[in-house]
């Protein structure tokens, strides 16, 4: 049974003493231990904070665990107790594997060394002999891609900087758990993607403990789900229904209690009409869905047998003319072109639409479209594919495209192509209500009913 335990905690508990003047701290060093001696009760000169109070739990091998809780709930407290920089107050604590973690940005890194110096401080700390990182070094500092400032102190690193340097190293230390702190919100579009599909592959075989403010992310991206409040857990199990109690619970604290009565009386038909001014509202004001198009990157990551590759991506109006912004609910077409380098007789074409979570929100490709008449190409020609389709609403937020290019049926074919991220997009303004895209609203109508007065018999 403990092979199959990553991380079992019993009864854990923290507990800092909080003094109100620097003198106390110096009369509790000293007048306890006098006032013992004296055969007198030991006065406490400290007031207690527990910032984590007989925490329990077990998390199996394998599971991708996420943290939730209003700031000062002790989820970073318990992070650090897990990852052993701190010690616990009481309560038990095992851990079964390596663990690689990523807490307070910056974290573990000397800012007077160089980039280069760290990765080796930050590798020998986390297990790695110099010769394992030697090996791996030139994986780590691609990976981080931040150029010749691999050779500059870390202190004058951007935080973005600092981020891929940190993500870098903890990604080539062959850890068991993995533990991620918030670190990710401050990563640019590209990176946080390529760190998206790192944690998505690791999530297959590996434990993650991921701690987020964004219950969306905890939903997406987790297996179990652990609310904590006070630093006591209120809560734990499925993340999408761990995730709901917590938004209700963190409304009712906002907003008091549902005013909504449990029964509702009986009404009349008799209506009056609201008028709908969100399609009025949302053209006349600052909250429409702008969409800004970056172009095309053929630098972008990608794999594929290469008998065809991905030459241009872009979006197009409805007389084929280059796109740089999008509004939400607008008709685009999605051009991708693609040359042949040897022949193809069953080409397919197709994309991916994903958020910064790697989440894949909606995609097409052309195999269905010309299932009984498979288009054919030669060697050196050009293969273009259009999709025509109403652009969603989405969230404020960075999104990239997913294209490929293929040549078989649906589920037996070879992959020429795959580039990941080949085009970003950010929407820079949002009027969606909830869930992951918007669907354009042809018409919305509010009615108010008119109550029944109660007939006196």
């Amino acid at each position: 049974m403990c092979s199959e335990i990553a991380i079992q905690v019993d009864n854990l508990s923290k507990c800092y003493q909080i003094y109100d003047k620097p003198q106390d701290r110096l009369k509790q060093s000293i007048y306890p231990r006098l006032q013992y001696l004296a055969g007198q009760k030991p006065k406490q000169y400290f007031r207690e904070f527990w910032a984590l109070r007989n925490v329990s739990f077990e998390i199996k091998k394998g599971e991708t665990v996420g943290i939730i809780g209003r700031n000062g709930s002790g989820k970073s407290t318990l992070l650090q107790l897990i990852c052993g920089t701190l010690n616990p107050t009481s309560g038990n604590l095992r851990v079964h594997g390596r663990i690689a973690a990523l807490l307070e940005l910056g974290s573990g890194f000397n800012p007077e060394f160089t980039g280069r110096e760290n990765v080796y401080i930050n590798a020998a700390v986390l297990g790695l002999s110099q010769k394992e990182t030697d090996a791996r070094f030139d994986d780590i500092i691609a990976f981080a891609d931040i150029g010749d400032f691999i050779e500059q102190p870390v202190k004058t690193y951007s935080s973005g900087m600092m981020l891929r340097l940190a993500f870098a190293v903890i990604a080539h230390i062959d850890a068991d758990i993995l533990i991620i702190d918030e670190a990710l919100a401050v990563g640019d579009a590209f990176f946080t993607q390529k760190c998206m599909r790192f944690l998505r592959r690791f999530m297959q075989s590996g434990t993650v403990f991921f701690v987020s403010h964004d219950t969306g992310s905890v939903r997406n991206l987790c297996t179990h789900a652990i609310w904590l409040e006070k630093g006591s857990i209120v809560r734990q199990g499925p993340p999408k229904e761990i995730c709901e109690n917590y938004l209700e619970a963190f409304y009712e604290a906002q907003q008091g209690k549902s005013a909504i009565p449990a029964k509702i009386d009986s009404v009349d038909h008799s209506m009056t009409h609201a008028k709908d001014q969100r399609r009025e509202f949302i053209n006349t004001s600052n909250l429409r869905n702008d969409i800004r198009l970056f172009e095309f990157n053929p630098e972008a990551p990608s794999f594929g047998k290469g008998e065809a590759q991905i030459v241009s991506v872009k979006f197009l109006d409805k007389e084929g003319n280059p796109l740089a912004w999008v509004v939400g609910g607008e008709e685009v077409a999605l051009r991708i072109e693609a040359r042949a380098h040897s022949p193809l007789d069953s080409p397919i074409i197709g994309f991916f639409i994903k958020d910064k979570l790697g989440q894949y929100l909606f995609g097409d490709n052309t195999y269905l479209s010309y299932i009984d008449s498979p288009v054919v190409c030669t060697e050196g020609q050009c293969i273009i594919a259009d999709f025509s389709f109403q652009m969603p609403r989405l969230f404020a937020g960075d999104y990239s495209i997913t294209v490929a290019i293929a040549n078989g049926t649906q589920n037996d074919h070879i992959q020429h192509h795959w580039m990941h991220d080949a085009i970003f997009f950010r929407s820079e303004s949002t009027s969606v209500a909830g869930g992951l895209i918007g669907i354009p609203m042809n018409n919305i109508k509010l009615k108010v009913k008119k109550l029944h007065e109660e007939s006196i018999g």
